[in-house]
């Protein structure tokens, strides 16, 4: 809130292997925070998405179980940095025809689409938005991951910045992320939709 934050929007992994979150765990921590929240007399909007693992879980999930969405029914997904599934674009297409907005977390992260930027406008032209992460403005995971997020920035592709905050160490580079002049003025062009999100 010091940085100027005025709503937030909490995204827990639902990743069957390492975090098997449910609808139903995350709404209940929901529940507790804003308790907490409020017990503390902080007024402040807390809602809760996902950010789903593109996996065969996932897929079992998309067919049977109501995904949970941000505003807009955007649905946070991320995958393997290293390689995107073989049927990737089959599973956004069956995401689009339930109706749901693909956001695809973090796409300067992902190193396979590094040779091969054509994939992020393709991705851009399907439909799909993305949702940069703020830390990797720092080069808290790299140059070439930094340079990928100034790509994105620079060609007006991103829909999203997410903090991904895990940790205090995280807040930290975060504030000196936005202390930033020069990122301040890529983060100001009208594509970038965090203010629209929660107005509805």
């Amino acid at each position: 809130m010091q940085l100027g934050f005025e709503a937030f929007i909490a995204t827990p992994h639902i990743y069957q292997e390492l975090y098997p979150n449910t609808n139903e765990t995350i709404e209940t921590a929901l529940h507790d925070t804003r308790k907490a929240l409020k017990e503390a007399g902080i007024q402040v909007r807390v809602e809760a998405a996902a950010e789903y693992m593109l996996d065969d879980h996932f897929e079992q999930l998309l067919e049977t179980t109501p995904l949970r969405t941000l505003p807009g029914n955007r649905v946070l997904i991320e995958m393997s940095p290293l390689s995107a599934p073989p049927n990737l674009d089959h599973i956004l297409f069956r995401m689009q025809l339930k109706g749901y907005v693909p956001l695809i977390a973090h796409p300067e992260r992902y190193l396979f689409v590094k040779t091969n930027k054509a994939r992020y406008h393709d991705w851009h032209d399907r439909g799909y938005e993305l949702q940069l992460n703020l830390l990797s403005l720092t080069g808290y995971y790299g140059p070439s991951v930094r340079d990928l997020g100034l790509y994105l920035l620079k060609n007006k592709l991103v829909h999203f910045a997410g903090t991904d905050l895990h940790h205090t160490k995280h807040l930290e580079l975060l504030g000196k992320t936005l202390k930033d002049k020069n990122l301040q003025k890529l983060l100001q062009y009208e594509g970038l939709n965090n203010k629209n999100l929660l107005q509805n």
